[in-house]
């Protein structure tokens, strides 16, 4: 039985991120997958990394409740918005606060290189924008993939990261809001 971590990382429980995140859910339930989720902004927590990594903030039961979820899985499904080229602020801060050196990497004593800590997971990046992806990429670049699929994810020895792009979503119909369900159910039924 392949174990499933969903993370939402909307911040309103009434968007479509979390029809989508459902709909994953759902599919992988069907395809005989264990199915835990990480929903953000239910947690309580401080999204500032105050001190930076010069001073260890103490995690909150959420956060550490969080990190155990991600430890337990063998699969990561992050299903997100693009905000001004990136992921919530609520969705950072939790990056922020519990991606840190000694537990998902560490960096190697009088080198430049680290330990990847989350090697042998996998995972795969839902994303919704309000423009076409083409166009993300080429007129931005893709931030919130650089940012989340190579600086975090890769980073820390999650691989392979896939990444799935639904927009634009602005101004959408119901059709179209429709099809993007069924594949990202299809997704979970196939357990990508």
């Amino acid at each position: 039985m392949k174990k499933i971590l969903i993370v939402n990382c909307h911040p309103n429980k009434e968007s479509y991120n979390f029809g989508l995140a459902d709909a994953y859910k759902q599919g992988a339930l069907a395809a005989g997958a264990e199915v835990k989720e990480i929903v953000i902004a239910e947690l309580n927590f401080n999204p500032n990394l105050q001190y930076g990594f010069q001073k260890r903030t103490e995690l909150e039961p959420d956060l550490l409740a969080a990190w155990e979820k991600i430890q337990w899985c063998e699969h990561m499904v992050w299903v997100h918005p693009v905000w001004w080229g990136g992921l919530p602020a609520i969705a950072k801060g939790f990056i922020d606060r519990l991606f840190l050196p000694g537990m998902a990497f560490k960096y190697r004593e009088n080198s430049v290189w680290w330990d990847k800590l989350l090697a042998g997971r996998t995972a795969h990046i839902i994303t919704t924008l309000d423009q076409p992806s083409i166009y993300y990429w080429l007129a931005f670049g893709r931030p919130s993939v650089n940012m989340l699929k190579k600086s975090v994810l890769e980073f820390c020895g999650v691989s392979p990261v896939k990444v799935t792009y639904i927009g634009p979503i602005r101004k959408s119909t119901d059709e179209y809001r429709a099809k993007g369900i069924k594949q990202v159910q299809e997704l979970g039924r196939k357990m990508l």
